[in-house]
């Protein structure tokens, strides 16, 4: 997201409201808004929007709304109308993503490269990544996230290949290491000969 220019007023928060592991945005305005701004969540009912002309709340999962809340674009309420912090936020993120700060890292280093990314649960990793979104292009990359000095084996990398084949993608290994500020990223190419 660029900074806002000088004379223009920066984006304001969207409100959404959380709802076991998902957030809705009601307003349909704040979900047009999100959505153009880098194709965050998916309009409900609406499976692969070309554009944010729909009129339909939309569907954040945790990982993006905890981002857009660091972001200060998004406050979100939990199921009682109560506002949460980002603290209390971050707190139901860890209990629901195993290895929430690494996954967090890869998603923000991701996202601030200029990639759209996408949960990628459909294709057995953690991120699909888009170059265009969701809807204009397929995802050339599915992400998988591991610690640093995580064993990765052989039936692994056999099995990562295969996913990748079968979906068409490039399957990327995003290790976060020790190093907060580090990301590196192992990209396997499958040949047949």
């Amino acid at each position: 997201m660029a900074p806002p220019r000088a004379g223009s007023a920066a984006p304001t928060s969207a409100m959404g409201r959380l709802f076991e592991n998902r957030i809705v945005v009601w307003d349909i305005s704040d979900s047009r808004s999100l959505f153009k701004e880098a194709y965050y969540g998916k309009p409900l009912g609406i499976p692969k929007p070309k554009d944010a002309e729909f009129d339909a709340p939309l569907i954040l999962d945790l990982m993006e709304g905890y981002y857009l809340m660091k972001k200060k674009r998004l406050k979100v309420r939990d199921a009682d109308g109560k506002q949460l912090s980002l603290e209390k936020m971050e707190e139901i993120c860890v209990r629901s993503y195993t290895d929430f700060a690494e996954k967090f890292r890869v998603y923000t280093h991701l996202k601030e490269a200029g990639f759209i990314v996408a949960p990628g649960i459909k294709f057995g990793s953690d991120f699909a990544v888009y170059e265009h979104g969701p809807g204009i292009d397929h995802a050339p990359y599915i992400v998988q996230v591991e610690k640093s000095g995580a064993r990765i084996t052989a039936t692994d990398m056999v099995r990562a290949g295969r996913l990748a084949t079968t979906v068409r993608k490039q399957f990327i290994i995003a290790v976060a290491g020790e190093d907060k500020a580090r990301v590196d990223f192992l990209a396997f190419d499958w040949w047949r000969a």
